[in-house]
């Protein structure tokens, strides 16, 4: 019998860079889970960026550290996930050297694979809105705070280069749901997508273009 061969994860290079360059860069990527041991997947539509030491949004702000975001000090390509506001998981991936506390939130996803699971995880059936932001996204791939930690390389939910993504523009946004550097425009959109968490950034969130 042949092994099937499980297809090649982005490196830890790619995220061993500023978190701005990898938020922009994943979008257009394929976020695949077999969490629970269903496979779920979509397509990265929206991303967060946050800087560390010097990001008052940051959880490694000022290098802060505790045991609840030990991961975000760990090395590039490194799982970090939260719960936010004691209710939902939200993911992330650590960029650039092991304890510099950067990393990207995974905030959007269009839906491509195991639609039917997300709906009963959801408890939803509009496509729309199955993945439209950091908690849905993570309730509808099964994402839990035990990938917290985890190399993305070897967990059961990685991140896949997708040569079959069309061409689209990208839009950089201020941040959304925080108080402390609101304004930093360091969210990135698919401009194209109906399946941000905020709407499509030209017709609501005021995103300039990048690319």
């Amino acid at each position: 019998m042949t092994a099937t061969r499980r297809a090649a994860t982005l490196p830890v290079a790619f995220f061993d860079r500023d978190a701005a360059t990898v938020a922009r860069e994943l979008l257009g990527a394929m976020l695949v889970s077999t969490a629970g041991g269903e496979r779920t997947a979509g397509r990265i539509v929206e991303t967060e960026a946050y800087l560390g030491y010097d990001d008052p949004a940051s959880h490694g702000y000022r290098d802060r550290r505790n045991e609840r975001n030990a991961a975000l000090f760990g090395p590039p390509g490194t799982w970090y996930v939260y719960l936010s506001y004691g209710v939902h998981w939200c993911a992330n991936l650590v960029c650039e050297a092991e304890g510099r506390a950067s990393a990207v939130l995974l905030r959007a996803l269009e839906p491509r694979e195991g639609r039917e699971t997300m709906r009963r995880r959801r408890g939803r059936t509009d496509d729309r809105h199955l993945c439209s932001g950091p908690g849905k996204l993570c309730q509808a791939l099964g994402i839990t705070w035990a990938l917290d930690g985890a190399a993305m390389s070897d967990s059961p939910v990685v991140v896949l280069p997708d040569a079959t993504a069309p061409v689209f523009s990208v839009a950089a946004t201020p941040r959304i749901g925080i108080t402390k550097a609101a304004d930093w425009a360091l969210r990135f959109v698919v401009a194209e997508s109906g399946y941000l968490s905020g709407g499509r950034a030209g017709r609501r969130d005021g995103g300039t273009a990048v690319g």
